[in-house]
């Protein structure tokens, strides 16, 4: 057992961002291949075949108030996803997560009016970092545009929005329900939203690109279940500020699927972002919310 074991919730939320920036990278090659639309459909089916089984043989219905946040994460999240994976098929990832990072600000004071949460200096000074280095980064991005930039970044700002929103729900969510549970429900219910439109949208991916869109769906899972285990454990306003550490993996999964550069401002700005990841880290013992 740890020293610190109020330590675990945030090594916990690092690994679940790291899963999910190389699920974004893994869901942009789909997206290019079959578009947002396809991808995400694909990976959610994809999902719900990984987690409606186990979460069936184990679970009962889940209660109406647990009931009710699975619908409005789900119904938000297929919103959220959609937007996000269709302008990051038009942006470069680094700079697209560095967008979205305007949420974990927006989610701070969702924090404080939704959940009652009191948010400290520390966390306003880490997310004030976290912005400081995505302003960095973009900014030398912005000032030239390409042809579709436009609409990528008009769309990740939409999704950044219901991102916000979003961290608050995981929140909620994962206070009443097991992570097995919270995963399931999210892909049945971003396949429930998206199925209505595939008779006119739905490209079925070719083998490789169903490869990687499966790889996709088992990061997800898992980020998924990992990120609502540590935000039973910790205060959103604690963990939301981990969210920018995401903009590390992206630059460097970018590099890696996609040949996109990492420049010095890259650099500068995500010393700034660790810096926000450190001050948000507790100095005290987290109080446990759920086990």
């Amino acid at each position: 057992m740890p020293r610190n074991p109020a330590i675990l919730p945030f090594a916990a939320t690092l690994v679940g961002v790291a899963l999910f920036s190389l699920m974004d990278a893994l869901m942009k090659g789909g997206s290019i291949a079959v578009g947002a639309y396809s991808a995400l459909l694909v990976r959610s089916l994809l999902g719900m075949v990984l987690t409606v089984p186990a979460w069936a043989l184990r679970r009962r219905w889940p209660a109406r108030p647990a009931l009710k946040l699975h619908l409005l994460r789900g119904f938000s999240g297929a919103a959220m996803a959609f937007t996000f994976f269709w302008g990051i098929a038009r942006l470069p990832l680094a700079e697209a997560i560095a967008l979205s990072f305007t949420a974990p600000l927006l989610a701070l004071g969702l924090a404080a009016a939704l959940l009652r949460e009191r948010i400290g200096r520390n966390a306003w000074a880490a997310g004030l970092l976290g912005i400081a280095g995505v302003a960095l980064i973009a900014g030398v991005r912005m000032e030239a545009p390409q042809a579709q930039s436009g609409w990528g970044i008009a769309a990740v700002l939409l999704s950044s929005l219901l991102y916000a929103w979003n961290l608050i729900l995981q929140r909620q969510q994962a206070l009443v329900a097991a992570p097995l549970e919270v995963a399931a429900f999210q892909n049945s219910i971003y396949s429930l939203a998206l199925l209505p439109f595939a008779p006119w949208f739905l490209i079925w991916p070719a083998a490789g690109t169903l490869g990687t869109i499966g790889g996709a769906a088992v990061l997800a899972v898992a980020a998924a279940m990992i990120l609502s285990w540590a935000y039973a454990r910790a205060e959103a306003q604690a963990l939301v500020p981990l969210e920018y550490s995401g903009f590390l993996w992206a630059a460097l999964f970018g590099w890696l699927l996609f040949g996109e550069t990492v420049v010095p401002t890259t650099l500068a700005g995500a010393v700034l972002i660790v810096a926000g990841c450190a001050l948000a880290a507790p100095r005290k013992r987290t109080e446990q919310t759920a086990t």
